[in-house]
């Protein structure tokens, strides 16, 4: 059985890209569909131009899932790349959750109008929480790194109830390179 997690992450890949892109087919009719039949008089070419700009970036990030994730296999059968990880943390999962809010806001749109369009501000506020954490993150993480005397809490005494007792009792004094 060789391979066996590459053709595993090939199947899961598989399955993932074809929900998504009949997930997307079903949402994008529904809002044809209920907007040229049932709201035919508030539909506008104002409606149109706020669907094709607010869903392409849903169209683009399942053409880049298609690219990335798809495998690939030769013409003999035999699995060339079994594609990326779909499920993978980071921005991938990021561009799940725009892809996401995008259908959503595009079934609210539909039912409600345009101005359900407007739900779709969250994605970028939620790019920039997002970054913002991340680097505040990466901001903490560094600051570790900066050497046991830069800190300044490990020069001025002892920190730990361990290194206090000791002191204490008069035992051995902690010293730090």
């Amino acid at each position: 059985m060789a391979q066996k997690a590459a053709k595993q992450q090939a199947a899961r890949n598989t399955s993932i890209l074809k929900r998504s892109h009949l997930i997307s087919l079903a949402i994008n009719a529904f809002f044809i569909l209920l907007r040229l039949l049932l709201f035919r008089a508030s539909c506008t070419r104002a409606t149109y131009l706020l669907y094709g700009v607010l869903s392409a970036p849903a169209f683009v990030i399942e053409f880049w899932f298609e690219r990335i994730g798809r495998p690939v296999i030769a013409s003999n059968g035999e699995l060339k790349r079994p594609g990326e990880d779909l499920e993978a943390k980071g921005l991938t999962d990021y561009m799940w959750d725009v892809l996401y809010w995008t259908w959503g806001c595009t079934v609210v749109a539909a039912i409600f109008g345009n101005k359900a369009w407007y739900g779709w501000i969250i994605v970028p506020v939620y790019s920039v929480w997002l970054a913002w954490t991340t680097f505040g993150g990466m901001r903490e993480g560094m600051a570790g790194m900066a050497g046991a005397n830069s800190g300044g809490d490990a020069a001025n005494g002892p920190t730990s109830h361990r290194q206090k007792k000791l002191e204490k009792r008069g035992g051995q004094k902690m010293q730090y390179r």
